[in-house]
């Protein structure tokens, strides 16, 4: 491999093919596009903006390398020599770790949503490897691999995936669906259909949590208990990946709404074919009425390599993909572009794996629940570098699932959105990480929520307010994650009153600019780490302990790491800084 190859690999431009493609000419959208481009815009949309000279072989950048090279090593090193089987507290932790694949060292298993997907990965390449055989064959078979013909495969290969995961469960979800396709029919262009789309689907988000699936044993009595336990299927709580089916059955439903009240018919219309469209005109783009049927609603909210983890691909993006996936498919779906991306893909997944092995920070934070204290007499830094390297594993708990079931999606020749482009550590703007982390459902959030709500237009502090609450609630319905959510909006103000006051275009020439901007970004970055610590990984009480234990007991000690930590991150910022100026000189503006 070259180095011109090598530094491809590392590049956002692999991750999404929608960062370099070229926008189409116009083509018929729906009134919530209309809408969309009064609010917000999408970076390849950005005329490319004016650069500044590199800054890589300058002085002050030599000095923040000799920060990098001093620094990084003694952050990997803390977290090391707390999960050494030589270190104090490792007894008090080392029963919840499991054996471990690298010689000499166990593994830190004990995340259960990342163990669901380690324990099973090499079983899902073997499902990617039949689903890609079968759709061959049906395609061979059938001789025509159009919209139709994709339909009855997805069909039938999710009613079957669906059945081995969930059992007798997939009629619960089925009945679900049919239901609100009923619902969604009676009312059709009426104003009050968006209105019963999200209370219907609200309900079921709360019910479902509520009745805990819909159990047979809670709802008709012990005695038909045995129906859970046998024809439960291998992952019984169907309700958990219901979540993600309700954001496809909203995106449905507010799609065939838009497509009934907005624009002519669009059946007399000729429009570009969707490898032709930017990604934006194909989620804009309505179809024919013929299109919105309850068979290829079904194939879309069930599509299998999406099914259990996204990313979320809206309806109007999905059929366009299909309409012409084997015709002509998008160039990112192409051989060498998904071989590009399934290294990338094994690269994450051998980071994760030596992290599990050498840092054992999660299971130090479960057992600091416990009566004895994991964390006891370890210094500050330690201390933080075990919040730290916490969110960089929920960042790669959460990456490594995206992007297998995303390659799975691209082999069957459909391009969803990369749900993650940049590293956790490559961020320094509450707004930009945000718009970055789940891209997809941010994508969906903006295009369902948050303009048709006004957008930044009208009441931008309270409609956001709004996203974050419905976030924190659809991930879970508690009161931590609900802190998480308002959180996250009371961080997001001062940047954005901030860049109200000193805007990059009237202020950015001034030498004073850069770093006061990195000063910003130090405290920001740090109000994220809270954020999250308590969202995601230790929980209100967990991170005051941090903190108490960390800063505020250790007296002068915790106020120097808390003026050094802060240093260390206005280096970094700038690095930062120095990386999106060389994404512009490629033309590249992320927004994130």
């Amino acid at each position: 491999m070259s180095v011109d190859s090598f530094k491809y690999l590392f590049t956002p431009e692999l991750l999404d093919g929608r960062l370099v493609s070229d926008i189409s000419t116009a083509s018929q959208k729906d009134g919530a596009s209309k809408r969309d481009e009064d609010v917000t815009t999408t970076a390849s949309s950005k005329p490319p903006r004016r650069t500044s000279p590199s800054r890589w072989q300058s002085i002050e950048y030599m000095l923040y390398y000799a920060v990098f090279i001093l620094v990084i090593p003694q952050m990997f090193k803390a977290v090391y020599d707390i999960s050494r089987e030589d270190h104090p507290n490792y007894l008090r932790y080392s029963s919840i770790l499991s054996e471990g694949w690298i010689p000499g060292r166990k593994v830190d298993n004990t995340d259960m949503q990342y163990k669901g997907f380690r324990d099973n990965v090499l079983i899902l390449f073997v499902v990617v490897a039949a689903h890609t055989g079968l759709r061959k064959l049906c395609t061979n078979m059938l001789g025509n691999a159009d919209l139709q013909t994709r339909t009855i495969f997805d069909n039938v290969f999710a009613a079957i995936f669906l059945l081995a995961l969930h059992g007798i469960s997939y009629f619960k979800i089925l009945a679900l669906l049919a239901t609100n396709y009923g619902i969604l029919k009676a009312f059709g262009p009426s104003k009050a259909t968006p209105f019963v789309t999200w209370g219907f689907n609200l309900m079921m988000l709360l019910l479902n949590e509520w009745k805990r699936g819909y159990m047979f044993g809670r709802i008709f009595g012990p005695e038909y208990s045995y129906i859970d336990s046998q024809f439960g299927g291998l992952m019984p709580r169907w309700e958990v990946h219901f979540n993600l089916t309700m954001l496809r059955v909203i995106s449905f439903n507010m799609d065939y709404y838009w497509m009934l009240t907005t624009g002519p018919d669009l059946e007399r219309k000729k429009r570009p074919q969707p490898s032709h469209q930017s990604d934006k005109d194909r989620v804009a783009t309505s179809h024919p009425s013929s299109v919105y049927t309850f068979s290829i609603y079904h194939a879309y909210c069930l599509y299998s390599p999406l099914y259990l983890a996204g990313p979320i691909i809206t309806f109007n993006d999905f059929v366009a993909q299909n309409i012409h996936a084997a015709i002509k498919p998008l160039p990112s779906t192409a051989f060498k572009p998904v071989l590009l991306y399934c290294v990338r893909f094994l690269l994450s997944l051998l980071c994760m794996e030596l992290v599990l092995h050498f840092c054992y920070v999660q299971a130090i934070s479960k057992a600091s629940h416990a009566p004895y204290n994991a964390w006891i007499n370890d210094t500050p830094f330690q201390l933080m570098m075990i919040g730290y390297f916490n969110l960089h594993i929920i960042w790669l708990k959460l990456l490594i699932p995206w992007r297998f079931f995303r390659l799975w999606a691209l082999i069957d020749s459909i391009d969803p959105p990369e749900n993650m482009l940049r590293c956790m550590s490559d961020n320094y703007s509450a707004v930009g990480f945000w718009r970055g982390w789940h891209r997809s459902f941010n994508r969906w959030n903006i295009r369902y929520i948050y303009v048709p709500l006004g957008g930044s237009k009208k009441r931008a502090v309270l409609n956001t307010l709004v996203v974050f609450t419905f976030v924190a609630l659809w991930h879970d319905l508690s009161f931590t994650l609900l802190t998480w959510g308002w959180l996250i909006v009371l961080f997001i103000l001062p940047e954005l009153t901030a860049r109200a006051m000193l805007p990059y275009s009237k202020y950015g020439g001034n030498w004073w600019y850069r770093p006061l901007a990195a000063a910003g970004g130090a405290l920001t970055v740090l109000t994220m780490c809270v954020a999250n610590l308590i969202g995601f990984a230790l929980g209100v009480d967990g991170m005051k302990h941090l903190i108490y234990d960390g800063i505020i007991n250790a007296g002068w000690a915790g106020a120097a790491f808390l003026g050094g930590t802060i240093g260390c991150l206005f280096v970094g910022i700038n690095v930062m800084f120095e990386l999106r100026e060389e994404e512009a000189r490629r033309g590249l503006s992320l927004g994130c």
